[in-house]
């Protein structure tokens, strides 16, 4: 019988296998692809859900009992990284479309998954968990704000400020105040806390059948838009090289231990994908396509890069005193 810790160790290897399942049903079959694109707003809102109940809100203060971290963490995430972001799309110039989608996946530090990186990687996971709440909420205040700076009118021309609330109300807030409203509630009884020790199950699954469906949707729109993709991956593939890097030198910086130095690096490595994918899918159409697209080639390269990292960090970019 699978076991969670062993699912969870193996997750990696559940997404290669998604993604390449959707890729095979989104060429194979296109009119599958079609009909699976419904049904990938609901999935995203079950997994977002399913990943928020993870998250200690309920301990929310338990994220500032390391200071040093939280402000490596702030600086690395929402500083450091929207410079090196905004540079790299200098140097590798792109269309408004695409530019939108690098900027909503890169500009979000991941707040699901890199937790168990962090703990593959020989970092101090704990940190990385308490620090997954104060990350949300952050990167969605910052996030307008980045995107009026780097993009200014050329947002404000195409973007409807309707199907963005939209999205972000029904796909974030709302499995967001339901996985706080779980929390509360599940504290107190036997049944509620086994139902809350159910849930530890479903993120892995959920995430495995949201890339299926997210990649066989978009696997044509993808392959379409070929010369687009090609273009921005260089981006995302100098990112993972130079990150963690920087994120080594703000851990010195602010004298982290070892563990809490990878996590940094982690963290500033790894990014929120599947929860602003919904974001992109509310842009017009001429963007959204493209930039769904793109959110989801950055799945890719990031999961591909995320199994060197778990050997490379503890290995030789911060090894053990």
């Amino acid at each position: 019988m699978l076991a969670r810790e062993t699912m969870e160790r193996q997750q990696t290897w559940f997404y290669v296998m998604a993604l390449l399942a959707g890729a095979w049903i989104g060429l194979a079959a296109p009119a599958w692809g079609s009909v699976l694109h419904v049904a990938v707003s609901p999935i995203l809102a079950v997994l977002l859900y399913s990943m928020f109940l993870q998250i200690p809100f309920t301990e929310l203060r338990a994220s500032w009992s390391n200071l040093r971290f939280m402000a490596a963490l702030l600086i690395g995430n929402f500083i450091a990284i929207p410079v090196v972001v905004w540079l790299l799309t200098l140097v590798f110039p792109q269309s408004p479309g695409v530019l939108m989608g690098v900027y909503l996946v890169l500009l979000t530090p991941c707040i699901d998954y890199v937790i168990v990186f962090t703990q593959l990687g020989r970092g101090n996971e704990k940190l990385m968990l308490a620090a997954t709440p104060l990350l949300f909420v952050v990167q969605m205040l910052l996030l307008p704000v980045y995107l009026w700076l780097f993009m200014g009118s050329d947002v404000a021309a195409v973007m409807k400020a309707g199907p963005f609330v939209e999205a972000f109300l029904l796909l974030i807030a709302v499995p967001l105040l339901l996985a706080v409203m779980t929390q509360v509630l599940c504290k107190k009884g036997v049944r509620a806390q086994r139902f809350l020790h159910a849930t530890a199950w479903l993120p892995v699954p959920m995430m495995a059948i949201a890339l299926v469906v997210v990649v066989a949707s978009q696997i044509g729109k993808v392959y379409n838009d070929l010369d687009s993709i090609v273009s921005v991956i260089p981006i995302y593939v100098v990112f993972l090289i130079i990150m963690p890097w920087i994120s080594r030198l703000i851990a010195r910086l602010f004298q982290l231990d070892t563990g809490a130095g990878r996590a940094l690096i982690f963290s500033a490595s790894t990014r929120n994908s599947l929860v602003v994918l919904p974001l992109a899918f509310s842009l017009p159409p001429e963007w959204a396509t493209i930039a769904a697209a793109v959110i989801v080639t950055q799945t890719m390269v990031e999961l591909a890069g995320e199994l060197i990292f778990i050997r490379l960090v503890p290995g030789v970019i911060m090894r053990d005193p």
